[in-house]
């Protein structure tokens, strides 16, 4: 099932910070997950960039016209059958969030810096129906960030990690 998500990187005070919300609880999937905003690919979009957009704007009200594109990140197959394209954008302030209460508990930033420290890049594994999973975390603070969102931030660091 295709889905795409914004990988909003906020530059502010001179430094970079990747901007994360918390699901709500009573969700039917992921519920109380860290992740980027974003969802399924719906017949109207254009394109894997319109549904980025289109979702952060329900999701936290972040217009389109503060995102500035930077590109996107490979694609990323998730355990529940979707395949994400990861879309990267800056995000320059003056912004204000307005939340979707029913989908998004929280609207957060951690700094890029905390992402690029492979100290903080651990590994983990749980078994799933028989099967070992394997999956990245990224915890900062009381946030647990982990699974996609935790490996598309992987994908992030090996990117800027390149560039090097």
């Amino acid at each position: 099932m295709p889905a795409a998500v914004l990988v909003p990187l906020v530059f502010r005070d001179g430094a970079h910070s990747v901007l994360l919300t918390r699901r709500t609880d009573h969700l039917h999937h992921h519920p109380g997950q860290i992740s980027f905003p974003g969802g399924r690919v719906e017949r109207g979009d254009a394109s894997p960039v319109a549904t980025a957009l289109r979702e952060t704007e329900e999701e936290i009200g972040l217009a389109a016209e503060h995102v500035e594109l930077l590109g996107s990140l490979p694609e990323y197959f998730t355990g529940t059958g979707f395949r994400v394209t990861p879309v990267v954008g800056l995000v320059r302030p003056p912004f204000e969030l307005t939340l979707d209460t029913f989908e998004v508990a929280e609207a957060f930033e951690v700094p890029l810096a905390h992402f690029l420290d492979p100290a903080n890049h651990l590994r983990h594994s749980l078994e799933i129906d028989g099967r070992t999973r394997h999956f990245h975390a990224m915890p900062y603070g009381d946030y647990y960030i982990w699974g996609a969102t935790a490996g598309m931030l992987m994908s992030l660091y090996r990117l800027l990690a390149q560039g090097h």
